[in-house]
């Protein structure tokens, strides 16, 4: 009796440690199958999330303010790049975002009349070395640096007390409209990418015209 016990036990435990060892092949096998799916998974929102944004500038507000006989434009703007643009922005190109600003003289019966038409420009650009955004003034060269695109053009799209115009230029009395919009500026991306831009409607995005009438008060 003894000795048939004793030689049961090796079998035993011989059964015990071959279900545990194919317990964990199993196991490792699915942890294999889960973290494909989520990287699979993970693939499909990223690709879903490019569709979905193809990127979007839109004046949201603005309005012009007279302070010491200057009028000063403020605004806020919705900037945001298409995948191309984004691409393109990574790669070492620097993006030009263009505001275009139209004094109009609103005539009752003829065709309205354009007084003044002024642009600002702010180049947008990514230093891979040190993973910053940098945005500077064209005018003004003032530049200023960011951690992520997302807070680069947020504040780009906050457009305070910009000089406009000389309040004695305009007619007393007159009516006037201000137009406003925000572009991709595509005439200053460098030559082979300005001739695909061109053909690519997914690079190129500008707002639709925001208008309203100027108060001279």
């Amino acid at each position: 009796m003894l000795a048939s016990t004793s030689g049961r036990r090796p079998l035993h435990v011989y059964r015990a440690r071959s279900i545990s060892a194919g317990a964990a092949s199993l196991l490792a096998g699915a942890v294999q199958i889960l973290t494909a799916v989520v990287l699979l998974l993970g693939a499909a929102l990223h690709s879903v999330a490019q569709e979905i944004d193809p990127g979007r500038f839109d004046v949201r507000s603005a309005d012009v303010t007279l302070e010491n006989g200057v009028f000063y434009l403020s605004a806020w703007l919705e900037l945001r790049l298409p995948p191309e643009a984004r691409e393109a922005l990574h790669s070492g190109v620097a993006l030009t975002i263009r505001l275009d600003v139209e004094l109009v003289h609103d005539r009752r019966w003829w065709v309205d009349a354009d007084v003044a038409e002024l642009m600002y420009r702010y180049e947008l650009t990514y230093h891979a070395l040190t993973e910053r955004y940098v945005v500077t003034n064209v005018n003004s060269r003032d530049q200023r640096s960011f951690a992520t695109l997302f807070a680069a053009l947020n504040d780009l799209g906050r457009i305070e007390k910009l000089p406009m115009i000389d309040a004695a230029i305009l007619e007393p009395d007159r009516g006037y409209e201000v137009q406003l919009r925000v572009v991709l500026d595509m005439e200053r991306l460098p030559g082979p990418l300005r001739l695909l831009a061109f053909w690519r409607r997914d690079f190129s995005v500008a707002s639709e015209w925001y208008q309203w009438r100027l108060d001279e008060n």
